[in-house]
Parts: structure tokens; C-alpha cells; sequence
């Protein structure tokens, strides 16, 4: 008789076409060897019993960033303390961007050798291209080092980037390397903000030591983001490529983006949880500063509604490590970003159930849609005979309250602190080892994800299975 590595037994299990049902996972070698019904009961070296909870794919986290100067993992504690709090809130793998204007052979290495030492979750990375010798080696860097996702700026003009060591760029840039990742069948994911329009807006203001969230808003208001989105979405059109617009905040950058998927089908939409519950008058202070700014009450109702229309195909949290020392000044020097790896699925999770949004739509945004777009999806994304044995255990009826003193991260804080979610994660399990087992954490290190496509192509080699 077989045996198994690992049985998860008495849970209702989350099947593609199916929805959550009763059945029991078999593990072995780390990926999904059974899916089978109650009274199976089949041997497993170990057995779990996961009766009332659901089990789910695991968590993808798309839009992360390690390292206090948010370039890459360089120490032990980049890598360990936000995968731990990605992994305790329920996300087996992570996609990380990697950012800096050397050639990425030489920045791959050491940053992928410290997450293989120090990840709790699975990892891969995303490259920011800067540099024309770096859109050059989009091709190479998809075949060579298994990264098919490239970052490009459009608010870095000029030394709009230089607080970062990154050069300046301009619409020539974007298409070559839209051009390359049309020809490379890889991917551009675009920070989107029309910085020229910053740039007269900032002219025109009085920067009071005074002024808050409302202020940075203004300044980079919702038609400096929506411009931007339009011309890359037009220029992906020309050239063949997809592009992945991150960090989507408001109806108005929706409605640009959509304008252009009417005429062009290989566009795609990432929000984050802070665009749907937090805006410009939440009382956060300049620990809130993010870019592109928090909006409006009704920007969250309308990126809501996009949920409930399947018009948003990923949840990203955009995580930033930096410690809270950066963030406490006024809102002109206060650094940009916060941490969210760690609250990004329990938070979505409860607000979607509390909205009636369905458990699929929530799944399909953190995960299936995630793993397909990301070159991912031949074995990630979904619970199915011979996945990866990447799960999230949730228990549905035990709320717990969000502190950055449970959090992991060395950023210390939570914009979300004294929050409640409704439900909690009680088991990830990263190819079929507990990276949190029973709420707490293990010494489990994940593995290096290689993704040769992403984007439209990634998902044609997908349908093509």
C-alpha cells in the first residue's frame, strides 16, 4: 500500500471548478500526490487534522521588496524577518524586485544565495531595468536566470531616481523595453506616474511641515497616474508586449487601463490592500506616504466593485522593510512605502468575505491568477494532482488583531495596526513542509522559483499543455 508524506485531513478543500469542498490531501515528495474523500483514509508517515478549517493554494505575494534601501536582500535579516511575516500570513511564495543599475548577473547571485539561506518562503525575483545595456539582456536574463518580469519607471526622469542610485529614462526607453519583452515573450510591469506633470504640481505648492496625506495626493494627483497608464497600455499595443501595470489606485487609472484592454488584450492589473482600505484621510499620518498616494473613499469603493467584476487579476502588497525611523518625519521627507507581505491575504480575505466577494475571486487574485501571469502556473496556483504541495491553512472562525509586534518585519509597524481580521492563518506549507505550523513559525527555507515567460506567452505555454 502507498504511504504518504503528509495527509491534511477533516478540511474543506479549495478544487478549480469546484470550490470549497470536503477532501483530504495526500503529500509526498512535496508535491500533491492525492486529493481523496473522507473515508479513504490512506497512510501518510504523518497525518494532520485540519477539521473546520480551509485549505487553500497557497498565498503569492507578486510585489515585494527586501533590503532597507529596497534594492535587494544583502543580509541574513532582509531575507528572514519579511519572509517570516509573509509565511505567517499564510504566503508561500514571494516575487521579489531586485533594483540596481548593474548588470543583474552580478546582482543575482549573492541576492538569490541569501534567500536561499534565509527564506522561509519559495522566491523569485523581478529585475527593474534602468539601463539600455539592461533592456539588452531582457532576453538572456529570461533564459539564463529564470527572471521574465522587468520594473520600469516612468516617474524617473531625470534624477527623479537618483535617492535610489538609478539613472533617468525616457519614452524611447520604455519602448525598447516594451520592445524586448514582446520579442523575449517576458513581461514589463510599470510604475506609472507622468513625473513632468509632478514636477509643475510641485511648483505650484507650499510645502507646509504642517500638511498630511491629503497633500501628497495632491501633488501627485489620480491624472498623473491614469496618463501614464494610457500611454504605456498604447505602447505595449504598438509593440506587441504585455505589461503589468502595478500598484493600481484609483477609478480613474482603472478606466485608462481598460480604455486600452478594449483594443489590446495583454494588459494586466495589480492593486494592493492599502488602495482598498486605506486613503488620504485615514489617520495614519506620514506612515501612510506611498507612491502613488492613497486616494479617496470612493477610489476604494471603485477598486472594490472591480473585485466583485473580475476586472483586477492580482493582489500585490508592495512591501517595504524600511524601519519606522524613515517614516516618522513630515510627509515631504518621510520615505515612501510600508510593510504589507504579512497582512496582505488575512486582511483581503476578511474584507472580501465581509463584501460578499466570493472565496474564488479572493483565490484566484492571490494565487491562480498570480502563478498563470507569472510563468508559474505548470505548478503553482491551484490544488491538483502532481502542484506543488504549496498550501494555506486558514481557520474561518478565529479573528485575531494585526500589531507589528506579531508582524516579523524589521520595519517594526503596521499602517493596519489594531485592525482585526476575521479569520486567521494557521498552517503554510511551503512543498509540503510547515513554514508555520499552528501559528508558528519553522526553520523551513524555500526554493528558488526560475520563470522563463510571463505575460501573454505565459500563459499561451500554459493553455498549450
Amino acid at each position: 500500500m502507498t504511504q504518504f508524506d503528509l495527509a491534511l485531513r477533516g478540511g474543506r478543500t479549495m478544487l478549480p471548478g469546484v470550490g470549497l469542498t470536503r477532501a483530504d490531501i495526500y503529500v509526498t515528495d512535496g508535491a500533491i500526490a492525492a486529493i481523496a474523500t473522507a473515508d479513504s483514509r490512506m497512510e501518510a508517515i504523518e497525518s494532520v487534522d485540519v477539521t473546520g478549517r480551509w485549505i487553500l493554494p497557497g498565498v503569492i505575494d507578486a510585489h515585494v521588496h527586501l533590503g532597507q534601501d529596497i534594492s535587494a536582500p544583502k543580509n541574513a535579516a532582509d531575507a528572514e524577518k519579511e519572509s517570516a511575516s509573509a509565511a505567517a500570513g499564510g504566503v508561500t511564495t514571494m516575487l521579489a524586485y531586485l533594483m540596481s543599475p548593474k548588470p543583474y548577473g552580478d546582482v543575482f547571485p549573492d541576492a538569490k544565495e541569501t534567500m536561499l539561506a534565509h527564506s522561509h518562503t519559495n522566491f523569485g525575483f523581478h529585475f527593474c531595468v534602468v539601463t539600455p545595456e539592461q533592456v539588452e539582456a531582457i532576453s538572456s536574463y529570461a533564459e539564463d536566470l529564470g527572471v521574465s518580469s522587468f520594473k520600469v519607471f516612468t516617474n524617473f526622469r531625470g534624477d527623479e531616481g537618483a535617492y535610489l542610485g538609478l539613472p533617468g529614462n525616457d519614452d524611447a526607453f520604455l519602448f525598447d523595453a516594451l520592445q524586448a519583452a514582446a520579442d523575449s515573450g517576458t513581461m514589463i510591469a510599470q510604475h506609472a506616474e507622468n513625473i513632468e506633470l509632478v514636477w509643475r504640481l510641485r511648483q505650484k505648492t507650499t510645502q507646509s511641515p504642517d500638511a498630511g496625506l491629503p497633500a501628497w495626493n495632491d501633488i501627485r494627483p489620480t491624472y498623473v497616474e491614469a496618463e501614464a497608464e494610457g500611454r504605456v497600455g498604447y505602447l505595449a499595443s504598438v509593440t506587441g508586449a504585455s505589461a503589468y501595470a502595478v500598484h493600481v489606485t484609483s477609478a480613474e487609472s482603472l478606466a485608462a487601463i481598460q480604455r486600452q484592454q478594449a483594443a489590446y488584450g495583454n494588459l494586466f492589473i495589480e492593486t494592493c490592500p492599502h488602495y482598498l482600505t486605506l486613503n488620504a484621510e485615514s489617520p495614519i499620518g506620514s506612515r501612510g506616504k506611498v507612491n502613488p498616494p492613497l486616494r479617496t473613499s470612493s477610489d476604494n469603493e471603485a477598486l472594490w466593485e472591480a473585485i466583485r467584476e473580475n476586472q483586477i487579476d492580482v493582489l500585490g502588497s508592495d512591501h517595504v522593510p524600511r524601519h519606522f525611523s524613515a517614516k516618522d518625519k513630515d510627509i515631504w521627507s518621510a520615505s515612501a512605502g510600508f510593510p504589507g507581505t504579512g497582512t496582505l491575504f488575512p486582511l483581503f480575505l476578511s474584507e472580501a468575505i465581509r463584501r460578499g466577494i466570493s472565496l474564488e475571486t479572493v483565490v484566484n487574485m492571490t494565487s491562480t491568477r498570480p502563478a498563470q501571469i507569472f510563468g508559474m502556473g505548470a505548478r503553482k496556483g491551484r490544488i491538483e494532482l502532481g502542484f506543488d504541495a504549496d498550501l494555506t491553512i486558514v481557520d474561518p472562525t478565529t479573528p485575531f488583531e494585526i500589531t507589528a509586534a506579531t508582524q516579523h518585519s524589521g520595519a517594526e509597524y503596521s499602517v493596519w495596526e489594531g485592525w482585526s481580521s476575521d479569520v486567521s492563518i494557521e498552517h503554510t506549507i511551503v512543498k509540503g513542509r510547515f513554514a508555520l505550523r499552528n501559528g508558528e513559525l519553522t526553520d523551513t527555507t524555500g526554493e528558488y522559483i526560475p520563470r522563463r515567460f510571463s505575460g501573454r506567452r505565459a500563459l499561451t505555454e500554459l493553455a498549450g499543455r
